[in-house]
């Protein structure tokens, strides 16, 4: 099959065609790499967008549970929802248990709705480094919107504001010292946060939690990107789907004062510029560990370094033999 009749079937909504073409885009082979690209440049014209939302949470605040439930609301409204789930890598396999699926069960026998587990790959900032490209895929797919579900709650979750229109995060109610754990990095970048599961004996606590985060939002961020209300903190229960609607109809009211005030476009403009750059610290990266001479030079450093040379000394030294060769 040659790369038109592809593309073809990723535009007609062509699941399979649509995973596979996700998986030849994460694949790390220099022939696949040729082919992911040619693919990209494929779906390119006319280009199609759709709504990007990053979503994040500490672990047990009920994410794929959220997603499942707002999935289901956007399907029953007639659009087509496409959910790119990253999950942490081991650093010592290499593998992921990839189990998003299993989670929402009922969002994944959604004919509008398509769910993806990816893993990580030990790739820092909470997305794998192909779900941009992965997201590319799904809006020529024609989906409407699409979840990107990074692989925790840090500081470094906050590159899905990269690629992400609007960003999401769930907490617990009643989290003690969850606004401190969290940090400033991870708070800066979120539109929404969401309390979830306010609902039977914790839905006291989750509004209290809610007031909270609220008067820290308003002392942490004012931004002219921002129209008046936002970032705001909401309360919602995803196993009772209440407040999921509220939280479509503020995504819908922040991207539409964004859209009409130059912001999204500005934003999307930004997001292309910052990967460009990444691609090519990522390609020159590759390039110099490639290198015969470069990687006996950092294994012959590497064990100097473990003799007691400054691993500091030890990488200028190296930098400095590059930039003279």
């Amino acid at each position: 099959m040659d790369m038109q009749d592809r593309a073809r079937l990723i535009r007609a909504g062509d699941r399979r065609a649509l995973a596979r073409a996700i998986t030849l885009v994460e694949s790390g082979r220099v022939d696949h790499r040729a082919e992911a690209l040619a693919l990209l440049d494929a779906l390119r014209d006319p280009p199609r967008q759709a709504l990007r939302i990053g979503l994040s949470g500490t672990p047990g605040v009920g994410k794929s549970t959220f997603i499942e439930a707002f999935g289901l609301m956007l399907t029953a409204r007639g659009l087509k929802v496409a959910v790119l789930a990253v999950d942490p890598s081991s650093t010592r396999s290499g593998g992921s248990i990839l189990g998003d699926k299993t989670r929402m069960e009922l969002l994944s026998r959604d004919p509008n709705a398509f769910i993806r587990p990816s893993p990580s790959q030990t790739h820092l900032g909470g997305v794998a480094r192909r779900t941009r490209e992965a997201v590319a895929l799904c809006e020529a797919a024609g989906f409407d919107v699409v979840l990107i579900e990074t692989v925790g709650v840090g500081q470094s979750e906050t590159l899905v504001a990269e690629m992400a229109d609007v960003f999401l995060l769930l907490l617990a109610p009643a989290g003690g010292d969850e606004l401190q754990g969290v940090k400033r990095g991870i708070m800066e970048i979120a539109d929404l946060i969401l309390i979830n599961k306010a609902d039977g004996e914790l839905l006291s606590a989750a509004r209290r939690t809610c007031a909270d985060y609220a008067g820290a939002l308003g002392l942490l961020r004012k931004r002219a990107q921002d129209p008046p209300g936002f970032p705001k903190a909401m309360t919602v229960s995803a196993i009772e789907a209440r407040g999921i609607a509220e939280v479509w109809t503020e995504i819908t009211a922040l991207t539409d004062w964004r859209r009409d005030n130059g912001v999204l476009a500005a934003r999307r403009a930004e997001q292309a510029l910052h990967w460009f750059e990444d691609e090519v610290r990522q390609g020159l990266l590759a390039q110099l560990t490639a290198n015969p001479k470069v990687k006996a030079q950092m294994q012959e450093l590497g064990q100097e370094v473990q003799s007691g040379l400054s691993p500091s000394h030890a990488a200028a030294k190296l930098l400095a033999l590059i930039s003279d060769n």
